[in-house]
Parts: structure tokens; sequence; C-alpha cells
């Protein structure tokens, strides 16, 4: 009937190590963004490993010609893991079209108009040259000129054309 008492810790780290994200997930077809990680709710400091095949690292830089999702698996100073998603939306470029390249005589004046389409509707136009910014201008250069003329749609993605007035 003889006894021995031994006793044994468990630490328990904290749980559901998670992930927060920053940085701008939405953008234009053509454009990049810069993605950060940060871990949470566990024992700094935090491994992440990236999919995607971006590898390693809390900053990654992507370039997405379509909506993609980014899994990353975050583990913390214990060896806890746990996994987070970001999401980048991109958004199609709208296209323009400044028209065809113009000839008129000194002094006289002609009209350009930009056609703005695809991308997401609800376009504005700006001109160079202090040209204007609605869709149609009307110019009387005394030299041979090009304008340059910059769409954006509703979703603030721009694309520019040029015609010049000889």
């Amino acid at each position: 009937g003889c006894t021995k008492t031994d006793q044994v810790v468990v630490t328990v780290f904290p749980g559901n190590v998670g992930a927060d994200f920053s940085g701008n997930t939405i953008i234009c077809n053509g454009q990049s963004t810069t993605i950060t990680v940060t871990g949470k709710n566990g024992t700094s400091p935090y491994t992440y490993t990236w999919s995607n095949s971006l590898g390693s690292g809390a900053t990654k830089t992507v370039s997405p010609s379509t909506t993609t999702t980014y899994t990353v698996t975050v583990v913390d100073n214990n060896g806890c893991t746990g996994t987070g998603q970001v999401t980048v939306t991109v958004n199609p470029t709208p296209n323009v079209n400044a028209g065809a390249d113009v000839e008129i005589c000194t002094g006289n004046s002609t009209t350009l108009t930009a056609v703005g389409s695809g991308g997401t509707p609800g376009f504005t136009y700006l001109w160079n040259n202090n040209a204007g910014n609605t869709a149609s201008v009307t110019v009387s250069p005394t030299t041979t000129t090009t304008y340059t003329v910059t769409v954006t749609d509703s979703k603030g993605c721009t694309k520019t054309d040029a015609v010049t007035v000889t």
C-alpha cells in the first residue's frame, strides 16, 4: 500500500493563431499591390508561408491578372499554427479611343471626341493641354499638337489615348 505522488506541468499556449492583413486589396488590371500579414493570438515572433508559390515572409508584392485568394500559414514561436486568407480583387481596365488624327487649316478649330468602353461604366475624361474634362472638346491649335485623353471608370481604373491635330 505504498504510494508516491508526482506532478506534470502542462503548458497551454494561446490558441487560435491567426492573421491580420494590411494593404490595398482592390487593384486595376495590370497593377501590383503589396500585402502584409501580421500574426495574432500567439507568441511572437511569427513565421509566414504563403500559397501561390509566394514563399515565406510577412510582406508580398503581387500582380494578379484576375481576382486571386492568397492563403498564409502562420506559425508562432511555440509552434502553434493558424491560417488566414486575403483576396485581391482585380477590376478590369477601361478602353478609350480618342479618334483619328485630324488636319485643319490655321485659325480653324476641330472637335475631338473620346469614347470610353469596357471597365466599369461611369467614365470621366481629362484631356491634357488644358483642353477640358468632358468626352468632347473643341481645340484651335496654332501648331501641330498631340492631345492625350485619360478616361477613368467608376472603379478608378484608367487608360489613355492620343490624337494629333495637324
